[in-house]
């Protein structure tokens, strides 16, 4: 006789009711339902007569006699929201083969008197039950949603929706909770709404006289700068200030940019009739002072040496003219001055221009109306000179509960905690203490942001599949995705699927060493919202402090602003897919490294993988570790010895050539500490503004400790923070506080916690953990002061500097939030 083993719940005679979760968490019924039909009896109830025991010994006898035909009629009371199919294969034991002829498979069905019976599907051509999830119907078990009625079949249910229950579903499913990731939903754009917070009419007004408090100063700068070169134009043309007349660019809704530095260019500039050439108005003025400088370009040629140099080998034999430095600049000998008069002459053939015209002031906003918006808000700001929301802010940052977390040591302890709050918080604590933490350039952490959206996966295999539907892929085909290689830094080809295998399971290389590769700025495209429509609604609903982060409507997000004609730059969301380890590996660890952005940002971890190494992988990295300590300090002697050629050869390079300490690259494990090895799943050191400089100094000082691409050690630093080509490890950071007094605040971020970073704090990160971060960028009225810095930091880089181009367009920003803020208040007053 078979061996059967039945674990069911036994059913309660006491009230014909069946208790549903019970049901379904337990386990043996759930593979029941499922098609593992490998029962055992094992009665539980010891009383013989109970009507529920005596139903369940029924049925299994019928079952265990072999009488299947029994069963069709074998019914059984009580509410079970349940549909399961037995699967193809019992049917060909239960039936023979006259009967599998003439029968179609049979199903358990529970009606809506509470009753549930095993019948018999007859008619072939029956419509059976559909999972929603995958529109397969000859799925062994379903679960239907007593509140809609859609059904999800539970292999959907144990792949898709992890964290929700039988239970869950039964009362309602991932369709009712807005989270389901079938592929329809997550190409659909109407059905979900997303989840933003309202405020009234009072607290709006409020808002935007605030906002029009903060940035109309950096207006007024913008107008001085057209007034000063329009009394110029005036003089050149020998009339006032009030005859003169400025053409007007053509409109094309295209961005403009000045030729020379980069610069978007807002509304006011020069260009040459000649040739086209244009320039910004900082150009004209260090035109004329003789201050402009001719940029050069930068190139950069790291040698490729091969997979054994990186780790320690030999380096593979290359050219002798490439055994050169690996930077160098291309200088352009050529002056550029103004005339007496005030004239521009265009810019030198060398640098583009043909050198001849003089240039023509053009405007491309109509004529004053910048200066007429100028003068509506400073009369709103007089009207609401001291508004009472201004106060109740301060007296709420005051009286509010601060929820604290430490993350420096500094000597001046004020400043060494962030503000670190729940996100089911921030709703009663407002504005208050984010602006009082946010003003002072501090960043934020924020968690469990993600309870405040539906729940929807992050998973990435959830998000390639609804990718693969926007972009036309079927998730089956050999759709291919562009990683960056942590260890050589460079870009590599990889089969979506295997790279996400990788991310779940790790991968290494030959030698054993990790492999880390990372999607960055994914999807490739500035069409989130359309290619992941469900998935930007459940970030947006997700965002703390929507009044500041909301892309499309934070009444104080600048960059919300701006009007339908004009092209918005790329503010997000943007998805970080990435490896990690907790181990430090000290050459190609998932980093990004130390940068600053020119925008405020909030940077969301939504999903994470833990991945641990092997026994043998550690072996590994420990003696791969002793063959990069050798590599550098063979390197580092090599170095020394020709040091000050280097020295003559730039006159202005302030790099310090020094002997390497080995304790300057981890060589332990051990290295991390016990705190970092079990909690959070990517480490962030964010540095404060005032240590810029500082930072910058040691970057340079110790610049030949650093490797970048290929593993080549760093040559040249043209920026040491925008060159991004630096990730300080643990003993660097300890050498910096000891050299230089700077201390990052250094904090881990775990699942569900959102992290702020306002504009100009440097700030680099290390996965611990494989991460899947969405980022947004925004512009807050508090920051205004350092994008317009950091606007001009990128406009003196090199040209062809990988950050040099000024995408934020922050002026233009400013004059249209104005704008807005000026046209919404009167509607609202």
């Amino acid at each position: 006789m078979r061996s059967i083993v039945v674990a069911l719940m036994t059913l309660s005679s006491a009230s014909e009711d069946w208790d549903v979760g019970s049901f379904y968490e337990n386990q043996a019924l759930v593979h029941l339902m499922a098609g593992s039909w490998n029962l055992r009896v094992d009665p539980t109830c010891t009383n013989q007569s109970c009507s529920s025991m005596l139903l369940y010994r029924s049925f299994f006898r019928n079952w265990t006699t072999g009488d299947y035909r029994k069963l069709s009629s074998f019914k059984i009371y009580g509410t079970f929201h349940c549909e399961f199919f037995f699967p193809l294969s019992l049917e060909n034991k239960m039936l023979n083969s006259e009967e599998k002829r003439n029968k179609a498979p049979r199903r358990c069905v529970v009606t809506s008197n509470k009753k549930r019976k095993i019948e018999e599907s007859k008619d072939a051509g029956q419509t059976l039950k559909i999972c929603h999830q995958c529109l397969k119907k000859e799925r062994a078990a379903f679960v239907p949603c007593t509140t809609c009625r859609k059904m999800y079949c539970m292999r959907c249910i144990h792949q898709w929706y992890p964290n929700l229950t039988i239970t869950d579903i039964s009362l309602r499913c991932p369709l009712c909770r807005n989270n389901c990731n079938c592929n329809v939903c997550l190409r659909s754009k109407a059905i979900f709404e997303t989840s933003t917070r309202d405020i009234t009419c009072t607290e709006k007004v409020q808002h935007l006289v605030y906002m029009i408090k903060l940035v109309l100063p950096f207006m007024k700068q913008i107008c001085e700068e057209q007034i000063q070169e329009q009394e110029i134009e005036a003089k050149i043309q020998g009339k006032s200030y009030y005859e003169l007349k400025i053409p007007q660019s053509p409109s094309d809704d295209e961005r403009i940019y000045c030729d020379h530095c980069a610069t978007s260019i807002v509304d006011l500039h020069r260009s040459c009739p000649k040739c086209s050439f244009e320039i910004c108005l900082n150009c004209c003025k260090e035109i004329r002072k003789g201050s402009i400088s001719v940029l050069p370009e930068m190139k950069f040629q790291y040698v490729n040496r091969g997979f054994d140099y990186m780790h320690g080998g030999d380096p593979l034999p290359v050219s002798s003219n490439l055994e050169s430095p690996k930077g160098h600049h291309t200088r352009v000998s050529t002056k550029w001055n103004g005339n007496s008069d005030g004239r521009v002459r265009c810019a030198p053939k060398e640098i583009g221009g043909c050198g001849h015209s003089s240039m023509v002031l053009k405007r491309v906003l109509p004529d004053g109306w910048i200066s007429e918006l100028e003068a509506k808000a400073n009369e709103i700001l007089n009207f609401f000179f001291k508004t009472e929301h201004e106060e109740a802010l301060q007296k709420e940052a005051i009286s509010c509960s601060n929820s604290m977390l430490r993350a420096a040591s500094r000597d001046s302890p004020e400043d060494n905690n962030l503000y670190y709050p729940e996100s089911n918080e921030i709703s009663n604590e407002g504005l208050g203490l984010f602006r009082k933490h946010w003003t002072n350039g501090e960043p934020i952490i924020v968690r469990n942001v993600l309870k405040q959206g539906t729940g929807l996966s992050w998973e990435p295999m959830v998000i390639l599949r609804a990718l693969s539907e926007g972009l036309g892929y079927k998730i089956n085909s050999d759709m291919s995705v562009k990683a960056i290689d942590c260890l050589a830094t460079c870009e590599v080809e990889i089969k979506a699927r295997m790279f996400f295998k990788g991310y779940m399971e790790g991968r290494r290389y030959v030698n054993l060493w990790p492999e880390m590769l990372k999607l960055k700025d994914w999807p490739p495209s500035n069409k989130f919202e359309d290619l992941l429509p469900h998935h930007f609604n459940e970030f947006i609903s997700c965002l703390p402090f929507q009044e500041y982060t909301d892309l499309r409507a934070g009444v104080l997000n600048l960059a919300a602003k701006l009007p339908e004609h004009v092209i918005k730059p790329d503010m997000g969301p943007k998805t970080y897919i990435a490896y990690g380890i907790t181990e430090e590996l000290g050459r190609g660890d998932s980093v990004t490294n130390l940068h600053c952005d020119m925008s405020d940002a909030v940077n969301i971890l939504t999903h994470t993988v833990e991945v641990k190494l092997t026994d043998e992988q550690h072996s590994a990295i420990s003696k791969l570790k002793k063959a990069h300590k050798e590599q550098d300090k063979k390197e580092q002697n090599d170095q020394e010895s020709v040091a000050e050629y280097n020295r003559e050869l730039k006159e202005n390079n302030e790099k310090c050539f020094i002997r390497i300490n080995p304790k300057n690259f981890p060589n332990d494990v051990s290295a991390i500490s016990e705190e970092t090895r079990e909690t959070g799943a990517a480490l962030w050191d964010i540095f404060r503004r005032e240590d810029t400089e500082k930072l910058g100094a040691y970057l340079r000082k110790h610049s030949k400790e650093f490797r970048h691409i290929y593993c080549s050690p760093v040559e040249e630093v043209v920026h040491p923070i925008h060159d991004q080509c630096f990730y300080l490890t643990l003993e660097h950071k300890k050498k910096l506080k000891e050299e230089y007094g700077v201390e990052a605040w250094t904090f881990e971020q775990k699942l569900g916690e959102a992290v702020f970073i306002p504009a100009g704090c440097p700030h680099q990160v290390r996965n611990l953990k494989s991460c899947t971060k969405v980022a947004a960028d925004f512009v807050s009225p508090e920051n205004v002061h350092m994008c317009l810095r950091l606007t001009d930091e990128f406009r003196n880089l090199p040209k062809n500097h990988k950050v040099r181009e000024e995408k934020l367009e922050i002026k233009k920003m400013i004059i249209y939030a104005i704008d807005q803020a000026v046209k919404d208040l009167e509607r609202l007053l």
